[in-house]
């Protein structure tokens, strides 16, 4: 049977950084410590911080060939666990395609967790690294890009087929999704008969209208950037639409950030007054230090960051949100609300990011829908959920009502 938990002690290290570099990682079952396997490389010529990468990218491997769904990344690099972290920013080019494969990798699980640890409590991993450095000390110069070899064949696991790596899977999945029990879409019971919709809660999701930045492309989140000309005019249209389409609403409910709240407002008179009400978790994703720069400047600036950020959910922005705790938020905003509104129309007003992660939930699809999902300003999508966990998407991205404008 597979591991659902693993850890993974990983390290490398090169005799003159640069110099003959190597790297030891070892897989352990996080129960009962018992080693599953052992992966080491001799790398050539490298520098420390290159080995120490390449050791973190072989453990996570072996942890997915083992079939785990979960992995606590154990190393006493304190730069490789900051920056995988998202806590500092990957400065130095060679190492920003290895971060990228290492979230790449880190995305297969259900969750990874980075960790340091003092030296003296990595002697295994150490121990392997230092002997792949000496082997690269007495072997003929090489390049540092090799694919690693196993020197000490993992033990034998489940094969790829076998139902115990469809448990894992499956698993895995369930802990991705991380809804609360019973409102999973993914676990909700199958049908093809069209379930009635005055029994479900219905949710009319709103992206605000545009701002200056939208129209400049850059990364808006936590500023209070107000709606442009342009986006208050985008505002009236929608409410008009959504008031056509739910007359009667139980509430309109808003991120706090002010281009929601003009556009709710907007909404909730066209609805004859109904109160808007505030909800912190519908605001915009924290986009930390890329905040008001462009999508160019970004990519400029920034590329291995911006590179592990869109290769894997649980990346941050450099003092940033990721998605994975974006999420989180809005599972438990959609889940008060169904819970507060049974058998009601609520709309919600919310940003690109929110409302991306909301349909991917609903849709049961996995992260990369949310870089092949475009989402208009204004833009309305309406989505039913009944309390056994059934959803039905009925509309993304409606913006009939804006062509006039």
């Amino acid at each position: 049977m597979a591991p659902r938990v693993v850890v993974v002690e990983a390290d490398g290290g090169a005799r003159g950084n640069p110099g003959p570099a190597g790297y030891g990682a070892v897989v352990r079952d996080a129960d009962t410590g018992e080693v599953l396997a052992e992966r080491s490389e001799s790398i050539g010529v490298a520098t420390n911080n290159v080995a120490e990468y390449r050791g973190l990218i072989a453990g996570l491997e072996a942890a997915a060939e083992l079939g785990a769904a979960e992995v606590e990344a154990r190393m006493d690099s304190k730069l490789v666990v900051e920056q995988m972290s998202g806590r500092w920013q990957i400065k130095h080019p060679g190492l920003r395609p290895l971060a990228a494969q290492a979230a790449g990798l880190a995305a297969r699980f259900a969750a990874v967790r980075f960790a340091w640890i003092p030296r003296d409590r990595n002697r295994h991993a150490d121990a392997l690294a230092n002997a792949a450095m000496d082997a690269a000390g007495r072997a003929p110069a090489r390049s540092a890009v090799e694919p690693p070899r196993v020197v000490e064949p993992a033990r034998e696991v489940a094969g790829a087929d076998s139902p115990a790596r469809a448990r894992a899977r499956e698993a895995a999945a369930r802990a991705a999704s991380a809804t609360t029990s019973g409102t999973d879409p993914a676990t909700a019971p199958a049908s093809w008969e069209p379930r009635p919709s005055f029994t479900a809660t219905r949710l009319i999701l709103v992206r605000h209208g545009e701002t200056a930045f939208t129209e400049q492309r850059r990364y808006s989140g936590r500023g209070d950037v107000p709606l442009s000309g342009r986006g208050r005019a985008q505002a009236r249209a929608t409410a008009a639409r959504v008031a056509g389409l739910a007359p009667s609403v139980a509430a309109v409910v808003s991120s706090p950030l002010s281009r929601c709240t003009a556009t709710a407002e907007a909404i909730a008179g066209a609805l004859g007054g109904v109160p808007v009400r505030r909800e912190d978790d519908l605001v915009e994703c924290d986009f930390g230090a890329w905040e008001g720069r462009t999508f160019a400047e970004v990519r400029q600036e920034w590329p291995g960051e911006l590179d592990a950020w869109l290769a894997s959910t649980r990346v941050a922005p450099p003092g940033g949100e990721s998605f994975v705790d974006v999420a989180e938020r809005c599972r438990r905003a959609v889940d008060g609300l169904c819970r507060a509104y049974p058998g009601e129309t609520v709309v919600v007003v919310s940003h690109v990011s929110p409302i991306k992660l909301v349909l991917r939930d609903a849709l049961a699809a996995g992260d990369a829908l949310l870089h092949r999902l475009f989402l208009d300003p204004a833009g309305i999508s309406v989505l039913d959920t009944w309390p056994d966990g059934g959803v039905a998407v009925r509309s993304v991205n409606d913006t009939a009502h804006l062509a006039a404008l």
